[in-house]
C-alpha cells in the first residue's frame, strides 16, 4: 500500500497501533510496530506505574516514565513515527501534554472525552494532534470547535466503532442497538463532514479507524468506507514483543466470544474486557474500595467508586488474571496464537 502522510510525518505503512493502558502498550509494543513502518502509540495512563514512588509521587513517576519509554522506543526504531494516547479524562491533562512535546513525540492522539484545548497547550508545536471521534455529532463538535477557537483543524482523526476494546464513546443503549451497517452510515457520515473541512483548511485531514480491525478483510472495508488507515490493538496485545505480561495475553488466547462483556467503568463509561473472576465480582454489584487513590482520573470520587481503574488495570497487566480488569476489543476472542508485531501488521493490511 502507498505510504501516508500526515504533514511532514511519512507512515510506510497505514496502520495506527492503537494505545493501550495501563502498560500494555509501552515500549516494547510502540517501538516494534514503529519499527515495522507503522505508528507507534504509547499509553500515557498510569506509565509510571513500575517507578519506585509512584504510590507516593504518580504524577511525576508518570511523567519520568513517559520520558523512559519513547527514549526507548526511539532506540528501537529509528526515523519510526511514535506517539502518546492521553486521555482528556485524565487529572493532569496539561501536564502530560505538555511532557508529550518536551520529549519530541511525533503524535498525541485523544479521547475518553472531546480534548477541547488540546491545541492551547501544545501552541505552535509541529506536534500533530488527533482527537478520537465516535460519532458525527462529536467529529462536528471537535472540528467546529478547533475551527472557530484556534483556526486549525485536527492533523489527523482517529474514528473507534463500537467493537473496540477499554472505554468506549458510546452508551452501553447505543452498543446494544449498532450493527455493522448502521454504523458504515455513520463512518460516512463523519468522513463526508471531515472532507468539508478539508476544503475550508485546504488540508488533508486524514481518517484513521479502528474498532474490531482484526483481519485483512476488515481493513479492506474500512479503506472501501474511505479510511485513508486503520487503528488495531487487540491484535497487537498477542504479540511477542506486547509489554502485557503473558498471563495478560494468555486470557486473550483462551477467551471465547462469551467472555467478551462489557462492563461500567468507574469513569461512567462503558468498557469491553474479558470475563474473570474480578468482572463477575463487579457485576454482582460488589464494591471493592481502593487501597490508594492515585488521583487518575478527573471526575472519580474514591468514596463512590465500584472499584479503583488503576489497581485493577495494574494487576492484570502485571498477570493476576483473575483479579484485574483486562479490557479487551470485541473480536479478542479470534486470536488463538502469539505473533510477531511484523506478522499482525502483513495479516491485517491488504
Amino acid at each position: 500500500m502507498e505510504p501516508l502522510k500526515i504533514g511532514d510525518l511519512i507512515l510506510k505503512k497505514p496502520i495506527f497501533q492503537g494505545g493501550m493502558g495501563i502498560g500494555v502498550s509501552l515500549s516494547g509494543l510502540a517501538g516494534a510496530v514503529a519499527k515495522e513502518g507503522g505508528a507507534g502509540t504509547i499509553s500515557a495512563a498510569q506509565i509510571g506505574f513500575r517507578e519506585e514512588d509512584f504510590d507516593e509521587n504518580p504524577l511525576q513517576a508518570n511523567l519520568r516514565a513517559m520520558g523512559k519509554e519513547l527514549k526507548k522506543a526511539r532506540a528501537a526504531a529509528p526515523g519510526g513515527v511514535l506517539g502518546f494516547n492521553i486521555m482528556a479524562a485524565m487529572r493532569h491533562y496539561k501536564e502530560y501534554v505538555i511532557q508529550a512535546v518536551k520529549l519530541g513525540a511525533d503524535f498525541i492522539v485523544s479521547g475518553a472525552g472531546l480534548p477541547a484545548e488540546l491545541p492551547a497547550l501544545t501552541g505552535r508545536h509541529p506536534i500533530k494532534l488527533a482527537p478520537i471521534v465516535s460519532t458525527e455529532k462529536s467529529a462536528r463538535v471537535i472540528l467546529q470547535y478547533w475551527a472557530k477557537k484556534y483556526s486549525r483543524v485536527p492533523d489527523f482523526i482517529v474514528i473507534e466503532g463500537p467493537k473496540a476494546g477499554g472505554h468506549l464513546g458510546f452508551t452501553k443503549e447505543q452498543l446494544e442497538g449498532l450493527n455493522g451497517d448502521s454504523y458504515k452510515a455513520e463512518i460516512r457520515r463523519m468522513i463526508e463532514r471531515i472532507r468539508q473541512y478539508e476544503e475550508q483548511f485546504k488540508k488533508k485531514i486524514p481518517v484513521v479507524l479502528g474498532g474490531g480491525i482484526s483481519s485483512r478483510e476488515l481493513s479492506s472495508q474500512a479503506f472501501a468506507l474511505g479510511a485513508d488507515a486503520v487503528q488495531a490493538a487487540s491484535k497487537f496485545v498477542v504479540t511477542k514483543e506486547c509489554d502485557a505480561a503473558e498471563a495478560y495475553k494468555k486470557a486473550y488466547i483462551d477467551a471465547k466470544k462469551e467472555d467478551i462483556i462489557l462492563v461500567k467503568s468507574p469513569v461512567g463509561m462503558p468498557g469491553r474486557a474479558v470475563r474473570n473472576q474480578f468482572t463477575e465480582r463487579v457485576m454482582y454489584g460488589e464494591n471493592i474500595p481502593p487501597k490508594k487513590c492515585r488521583r487518575c482520573l478527573k471526575k472519580c470520587n474514591p468514596a463512590a467508586i465500584p472499584y479503583c481503574i488503576t489497581e485493577s488495570l495494574i494487576r492484570a497487566v502485571k498477570g493476576d488474571t483473575e483479579n484485574g480488569l483486562i479490557f479487551c476489543g470485541a473480536d479478542a476472542y479470534k486470536s488463538d496464537r502469539i505473533e510477531t508485531v511484523a506478522e499482525v501488521i502483513n495479516g491485517l493490511l491488504p
